[in-house]
């Protein structure tokens, strides 16, 4: 019996339900969903646009994620952790993101936290396997 979240596309690949055929989830899902990651910068960029995510599809972040990536520097935490009033003032006005106070404040919170962590000689990738004992989980589907 086939798993409920699956379901097969045409191109008669299994894939997940929550596509519900959108192109660009369709990519995501196929390329970077369930992929190992251990880059931290990378891994830190995805924490920025879960916090984002949060109440929200991940298909409306999956299509904001390049005004994300601009607004926020490519999610570069060296120069997020200085972010000023204005430049608060500029990502809460700008229409390409999600502009939740909230959720802006926590990310440059977790850049200022990155940035600890790394100057703590603390890898921030290392950190997030550290709960799985480096290892991915897999489902037993």
């Amino acid at each position: 019996m086939e798993h409920p979240k699956r379901s097969p596309d045409p191109d008669g690949r299994p894939r997940c339900a929550w596509l519900d055929g959108d192109p660009a989830m369709l990519a995501y899902h196929d390329v970077e969903w369930g992929v190992p990651v251990r880059d931290g910068a990378w891994l830190f960029g995805k924490l920025v646009l879960d916090g984002f995510q949060a109440g929200l599809s991940w298909a409306i972040i999956l299509r904001k994620r390049e005004a994300f990536l601009r607004a926020f520097d490519g999610f570069d935490p060296d120069r997020m952790a200085r972010y000023d009033a204005r430049k608060r003032r500029a990502l809460l006005a700008d229409p390409g993101i999600v502009r939740n106070r909230a959720k802006v404040d926590a990310a440059i919170a977790n850049a200022k936290a990155y940035l600890a962590l790394r100057d703590a000689g603390v890898s921030f990738g290392d950190l997030l396997w550290g709960f799985v004992d480096g290892r991915p989980r897999h489902n037993a589907w």
